[in-house]
């Protein structure tokens, strides 16, 4: 059983979902990363979405487009967000990594070489935004055997046809993308989020993760009592922005976010 499947299977268990934060790897800086992983960790969250900083983030918004010119000006590459996964291993080897990125990166590493990398380095998933699954017949035998889980994300433009392929060719979770447009955009409708959700659980028994739109207590409030999963990005690169010429400052102050978040979910 992956470390994914093992905590959804637990929180449920417990009656509770999960806090999925994402955060661009290398931002503002690459030595602030994994303090924060572990401060994420430590505020109550369950799952990490790292960001693969990439020079032409198409389904980002103008914040996180903004984080990874931040993190490529360090020069972070795919190799270097790997070796920050390993050192979070060192002293965590309960909480579930997943990389979040485009496949540009992976391609220049190599298939294979990067699934034998991030098995040694204990990483648990891959969500590559531009890879659909009728494209990934070579990439996804080899996350399966390297022990990864590849998450595929719907929109809620997705026709019901294509719902049941993804889930087919998913693993570990489903990113439901809540509103239409780019990270960071639009209102959530949480209504329609429910909906889009119950078709969705026709077709799998994987977790349903919710992202883009969530913005604070009351908007993850909302999306746990429908989701398995409540994913946070915008707000927290917000703040790693605003404290960018101070970062000994933002691993305490995300994870404040997020503890908060938290402890709005679980009342």
């Amino acid at each position: 059983m992956s470390r994914i499947t093992e905590c959804f299977n637990n929180l449920k268990s417990q009656g509770r979902k999960a806090l999925i934060p994402f955060v661009t790897a290398g931002d503002p800086d690459p030595k602030v990363t994994v303090p924060l992983m572990h401060a994420l960790v430590e505020s109550g969250v369950d799952i990490i979405e790292l960001g693969v900083p990439f020079s032409d983030p198409m389904a980002d918004g103008p914040v996180i487009q903004l984080a990874c010119e931040r993190a490529l000006l360090h020069g972070t590459r795919l190799v270097d967000v790997l070796d920050m996964v390993a050192e979070f291993r060192k002293t965590n080897q309960t909480t579930p990594v997943v990389l979040m990125g485009y496949l540009n990166p992976i391609e220049v590493m190599g298939y294979a070489a990067f699934a034998d990398k991030a098995k040694a380095v204990g990483l648990d998933g891959v969500l590559t935004v531009d890879l659909p699954p009728e494209e990934a017949c070579e990439f996804n035998p080899l996350m399966k055997a390297a022990g990864i889980d590849v998450i595929y994300l719907i929109a809620p433009t997705t026709e019901e046809s294509r719902v049941k392929q993804i889930c087919a060719a998913g693993s570990g979770y489903l990113y439901y993308v809540s509103v239409k447009g780019v990270t960071g955009s639009a209102a959530l409708d949480v209504g329609e989020v429910a909906e889009k959700l119950e078709m969705i659980r026709q077709h799998t028994d994987m977790p349903l993760g919710v992202g883009f739109g969530i913005r604070d207590d009351a908007s993850a409030r909302a999306i746990s009592a429908v989701a398995d999963g409540v994913i946070v990005g915008s707000v927290l690169v917000n703040k790693i922005a605003e404290l960018a010429g101070n970062q000994a400052q933002i691993p305490e102050a995300v994870a404040a976010i997020t503890a908060s978040m938290r402890q709005a979910m679980d009342k």
